[in-house]
């Protein structure tokens, strides 16, 4: 799927685009599930362990802004995260044994798709080594105008930055930090069916969706075998941690200790929750909020 030269551009830059590893068939069957879960949304009234809802979300027009652990939630999903041309690229950019971490849903609608902003993973999950990735499959054509994620080339190479506001964590980046060229973000664009995969460190985020199309992104995190948590909402079972392993063997007990930055996402957000409620407490947007419906209607008028 990936050459050494994707190799050694994803170990320089920090992230990969591989195009159109998933079939037509398993990306119209993604969109048809995502849809049902939507539709589904109209009964919800507030956030849940399933969903993250966007701030104008009701009955008559559901919108949903996260699926929560979609791997948790329906079978399709769980198949895309064990895909067996996903894990041999992760074989040759993380460890050549995979282990799971955890998975979202991000569906950015056309219009007022939300903004994520600028971040690195590795300050929400610091681990004993840092290599970790993040898969992300486009589940719909990613284009500049509908908010695709945008990585910092080299940044995984950098400090790990503050993502803390008022002395407590807010998963985000203050836009004003001078030593980081915000504007050197290269778009991670596809054709429906590609992939990302971003580093932990990668500084990233994502625009608005100013577009008339959908960009929805399913969002998988995976790591050494032999990376283990520093901090978490809590330590699986034994048996729960060693099912997580994908590919290879691992020594179960004896993770490896790398000289790696860390800071810890404590004390814990103000507004605790998805990576948008966090974000809640950064004083300062990068890439502004979502319109209001009055604001769309007059925009399409």
């Amino acid at each position: 799927m990936i050459s050494d030269r994707d190799v050694e551009k994803y170990r320089e830059d920090g992230f990969l685009v591989v195009d159109r590893v998933l079939s037509a068939e398993e990306v119209a069957e993604l969109r048809r599930v995502t849809d049902e879960f939507v539709e589904r949304a109209r009964e919800v009234r507030e956030h849940d362990a399933v969903y993250d809802l966007e701030p104008t979300h009701s009955a008559q027009d559901p919108r949903v802004r996260r699926i929560k652990t979609p791997h948790a939630q329906h079978p399709v999903y769980d198949r895309i995260m064990r895909h067996p041309r996903i894990l041999e690229i992760l074989k040759k950019l993380v460890s050549p044994a995979v282990r799971f971490d955890t998975s979202k849903l991000n569906l950015k609608s056309a219009g007022y798709g939300a903004a994520v902003e600028w971040h690195q993973d590795w300050a929400f999950y610091p681990h004993t080594n840092d290599d970790l990735a993040a898969v992300g499959v486009m589940m719909d054509d990613c284009e500049i105008e509908n908010g695709p994620l945008l990585c910092i080339p080299g940044s995984h190479k950098g400090p790990v930055y503050d993502h803390h506001a008022d002395g407590v964590f807010c998963g985000a980046i203050d836009p004003a930090t001078p030593e980081i060229d915000f504007q050197s973000a290269v778009p991670c664009t596809g054709p429906a069916g590609s992939i990302s995969i971003h580093h932990a460190r990668t500084i990233h985020g994502s625009a608005l969706n100013t577009s008339s199309k959908a960009r929805r992104l399913l969002l998988f995190q995976y790591r050494a075998a032999d990376a283990w948590p520093l901090v978490g909402s809590g330590q699986p079972s034994w048996d729960e941690w060693q099912a997580l392993l994908l590919t290879g063997q691992d020594e179960p007990v004896t993770p490896r200790l790398a000289d790696v930055p860390v800071r810890l996402p404590l004390p814990p957000a103000s507004h605790q929750g998805s990576i948008y409620e966090n974000q809640r407490g950064l004083k300062r947007s990068f890439f502004g909020a979502p319109k209001e419906p009055a604001e769309l209607k007059a925009a399409a008028t």
